[in-house]
């Protein structure tokens, strides 16, 4: 036990999560409206952790979620396969005209003083129809596993996609994983079908299952309905606001022992300052704050989420976990698309105050 934490040592995976793969449409800095030509990424917020854990930091991960049987669900289980995760499909088959689908996400990089423009066609999405007992999650989990994630983004997708979170955590936790969740609140989701009472009435049974939360300020807020801070922070890094509400959210929720997130102040779409802080089990801490040249924000708190896993998983003290998250989420701004391309050695140096000096 470390950290309030029962960290298998471990187990055929070490990292399983559930959620909704996408194809993410990406045209660069050219906006949608003068797009002639665009890369696609494969990504979802659970994914993402998964193949950033498989492909950087060299653990067993599993992905658990809904496939489609047409050209771009074979072009996603591709990438899924690259990146190192093992897959659970729920197999959907295409009707060749409207779906099921795998959704796509649109999302240009914007440049200077113009942001990014994200929005999605999530419809007839096959992964929104995922429902409790679609899983053998007893089979999942035979051969041990030590840790289950899930997020928010995927609870948003339906009136069923919170279930099968709640029916995935409690397997996980009969199988002795630790159980962490990104809030990810995303009001155009809820809003679809349920806003923001019945957003936070699913959520708030989804935590009760958690040892690890991740989500800032705003995500406590409007996922959980805990009050905001009474004292304004001073700046968007500043942690103090973010610290201020956690002991509402350990009273609510005792079985939380984590409650991590980043800190960014947007200087612009490429300039960057970022940080990130954690509570874990009763202390807090606090990364270095570094300035982002940013190539494509889209995964970096995927990134830090990552590497904060990694470092709990491998029993690193929580302020060394806090900086591999920091140091992994910034690098991942530096690439296209939302899965990490960085090395383990790349994310250690970093860490540990690297310079981006030629290497030779």
């Amino acid at each position: 036990m470390k950290f309030g934490l029962n960290i298998h040592p471990d187990g055929a995976l070490d990292f399983v999560s559930l959620g909704a793969l996408v194809h993410r449409l990406d045209p660069g800095i050219i906006p949608f409206r003068k797009a002639t030509e665009c890369q696609i990424h494969v990504s979802g917020g659970e994914f993402n952790c998964a193949a950033n854990l498989a492909d950087c930091f060299q653990l067993q991960t599993g992905i658990v979620t809904a496939m489609v049987d047409y050209p771009i669900g074979d072009l996603v289980a591709e990438r899924v396969k690259a990146m190192g995760v093992r897959p659970f499909y729920k197999r959907f088959k295409h009707n060749g005209v409207n779906g099921p689908n795998i959704a796509t996400v649109y999302s240009d990089r914007g440049y200077g003083v113009r942001a990014p423009v994200v929005f999605y066609n999530r419809s007839n999405e096959a992964a929104a129809q995922l429902k409790p007992g679609d899983f053998d999650w007893q089979a999942i989990f035979s051969g041990g596993v030590r840790w289950f994630h899930s997020g928010g983004i995927f609870a948003a997708l339906s009136e069923t996609t919170g279930e099968v979170i709640i029916e995935g955590m409690q397997a996980a936790r009969a199988a002795g994983a630790v159980v962490s969740f990104d809030l990810n609140y995303r009001a155009k989701l809820w809003n679809i079908w349920g806003g923001l009472e019945r957003a936070q009435s699913v959520v708030r049974r989804i935590v009760e299952n958690v040892d690890i939360l991740v989500g800032n300020e705003e995500d406590l807020q409007l996922g959980l309905g805990i009050p905001g801070p009474e004292v304004a922070a001073r700046s968007k890094l500043d942690p103090s606001t973010f610290f201020g509400m956690i002991d509402q959210v350990i009273h609510k929720f005792p079985r939380v022992k984590v409650v991590a997130t980043t800190l960014r102040e947007v200087h612009s779409t490429n300039r960057h300052s970022w940080g990130a802080v954690a509570w874990i089990d009763g202390q807090t801490y606090c990364s270095p704050t570094r300035e982002l040249e940013v190539y494509d924000r889209v995964g970096g708190g995927d990134g830090f989420a990552s590497g904060l896993f990694f470092g709990l998983l491998s029993g690193e003290e929580p302020e060394q976990a806090v900086r591999l998250g920091w140091a992994h989420g910034a690098l991942l701004t530096t690439f296209p698309g939302d899965t990490t391309m960085a090395t383990l050695e790349q994310v250690q140096a970093f860490a540990s105050g690297g310079s981006a000096r030629i290497q030779r």
